[in-house]
């Protein structure tokens, strides 16, 4: 067995779900510029965000299919390419329906990525290894999401820097703009490593090229095992014509019912605790405190480190711990971090001064504001009422964050607190555990399809937690929409508690007999 090379091609094939991390999260340092440049509103900056999350569902419904035709390599060498015309053209978008059909081409490129490389590595890993081997996807992505919120960073600094080069590439000018487009590096990078990887053996099997699977598979596995796995593939692929294909009917079954309701109810919870709102807005959320610009992206990157270690957690701890209890710590985790994100926010009293109202005049009149002078808020939506009948809409898009700093007294180590415990609690519970026990709790028969369908539900509720945000935000507060994230991971919890059933040590027919009642 040659461990290097198996480590070697994984790696470069995990790549993809690194870009897809980064491709996902690095909007979250975006929407601060695109909502007054283009005067979106709430629902279009949700939609700036969410679009990408719509064509990655539909990608996924057809990569298998196309990956099965064309090969896994060719089908992420085309992900690849979608990454960097995404990245460019998003750069370059001159207005809203541009960004937007920018965003969507990348999401494309985010779900054949998600579904390929994963497929890719499990048939080129050796058995024993494969756990390992396709967890490097997974790692993958939470570190493309820490790096995205790195770069914002970066490009915000560098956009006050007073380099040479740094003025001569305009990041001040164009820093949302830098965000987007830094993204053609890694997918240039990603596209010429691919043709350092083999096809997929089992691809090559399955499509008649079986001197060159077996020479792919000797490389990985040993001449010996490499005929072995060559020989059980031409098995399987021998008897996989004469089996019957699953109806989507199968899985509304009376017998289907506890496992069906089990998995969709985490597929939910998994997304409705606001996971992505977090991800892909943490700089907004963050300077809603008043902490300022430099702040909020700065604590951004600190969503990212916290994610990718409890991560790691998560991998080390499920076959240890097991799955219920790591998902009952992490959805009380959730709901506590919620409720204290709420209670954070709920505390928090708006006020302008005479010497606020001074220090706001490099971008608003002071006679404007007079009505609001010392007049205590008891909710950022009482004062961004306010304050909207003061001052213009493009003035508010622009500069609400800057006069929230003014006004604010809050308490942000809670908001701190709040946001990295329930990526924390998140991180090492339903984020990794979901799919863990997707692969699990289905009968054999009908699993590749009850995984797609639970999946598409998740992608679902994901999208509209996305497109939805802003819109909550403005309209019902921080404090109301961080309790409604902590109210349904307290139900997710009390579903978790009495009806999902320990997958840890049971065989799947042992699972089936558990949970599948005929």
């Amino acid at each position: 067995m040659n461990l290097r090379y198996t480590v070697f091609v994984s790696l470069i094939v995990a790549l993809g779900g690194f870009l897809m991390g980064f491709d996902a999260s690095v909007i979250s340092g975006v929407v601060k510029f695109i909502e007054p440049q283009f005067d979106l509103t709430k629902i279009q900056l949700g939609w700036a965000v969410s679009c990408l999350t719509l064509t990655a569902t539909l990608a996924m419904l057809v990569a298998g299919p196309l990956s099965d035709k064309f090969g896994r390599r060719t089908i992420l060498k085309y992900a690849a390419a979608l990454y960097f015309i995404s990245a460019i053209a998003s750069a370059f978008a001159p207005n809203f329906l541009f960004l937007v059909l920018a965003r969507m081409i990348g999401g494309f490129g985010v779900g054949a990525s998600l579904i390929i490389a994963p497929i890719y590595i499990a048939e080129m890993a050796p058995p024993k290894m494969r756990g390992t081997m396709v967890s490097f996807n997974q790692l993958n992505i939470v570190l493309g999401i820490t790096v995205a919120f790195f770069t914002n960073y970066l490009i915000l600094q560098l956009a006050k820097s007073n380099a040479g080069w740094a003025e001569i590439l305009q990041f001040n000018n164009y820093n949302w703009r830098w965000m987007l487009g830094l993204e053609a590096l890694p997918a240039i990078i990603y596209f010429a490593s691919l043709n350092f990887v083999p096809r997929s053996p089992r691809w090559l099997a399955m499509n008649g090229l079986d001197d060159e699977a077996l020479f792919v598979m000797k490389k990985s596995f040993g001449e010996e095992e490499a005929k072995q796995q060559l020989a059980s593939i031409a098995k399987s692929i021998k008897a996989s014509p004469q089996k019957e294909k699953v109806a989507i009917k199968e899985l509304f079954k009376p017998s289907m019912k506890l496992v069906l309701l089990i998995s969709i109810v985490i597929a939910v919870t998994q997304q409705i605790t606001g996971i992505n709102s977090v991800f892909f807005y943490a700089p907004m959320i963050f300077e809603q405190t008043g902490i300022g610009t430099d702040a909020s992206f700065s604590q951004a990157i600190l969503v990212g480190v916290i994610n990718l270690v409890f991560t790691l957690f998560a991998i080390w701890l499920v076959d240890r711990v097991g799955r219920k209890p790591l998902l009952i710590f992490g959805l009380t985790g959730i709901a506590i971090s919620m409720f204290i994100l709420s209670a954070g926010f709920g505390q928090a009293t708006y006020q302008l001064t005479e010497k606020n109202i001074q220090d706001c005049s490099a971008f608003s009149n002071e006679a404007e504001l007079a009505p609001m002078k010392n007049v205590e808020f008891q909710s950022d939506l009482a004062f961004n009422e306010a304050l909207r009948k003061c001052i213009s809409d493009q003035s508010f898009k622009e500069h609400q964050a800057d006069f929230i700093s003014k006004a604010i007294s809050i308490n942000p180590w809670l908001v701190l607190i709040g946001i990295l415990g329930f990526v924390a609690s998140f991180a090492i519970s339903i984020g990794p555990v979901m799919w863990v026990l997707f692969s699990e709790l289905f009968p054999n028969r009908v699993r590749g399809l009850a995984i797609s369908f639970v999946g598409l539900i998740n992608s679902g509720i994901s999208f509209l937690v996305q497109l939805l945000f802003p819109w909550e935000q403005i309209n019902f507060g921080n404090a109301t929409t961080f309790l409604i994230y902590g109210l349904f991971g307290a139900i997710g919890l009390v579903f978790a508690f009495f009806m999902l059933p320990e997958t840890k040590g049971k065989s799947l027919e042992e699972l089936e007999l558990i949970l599948v009642k005929e």
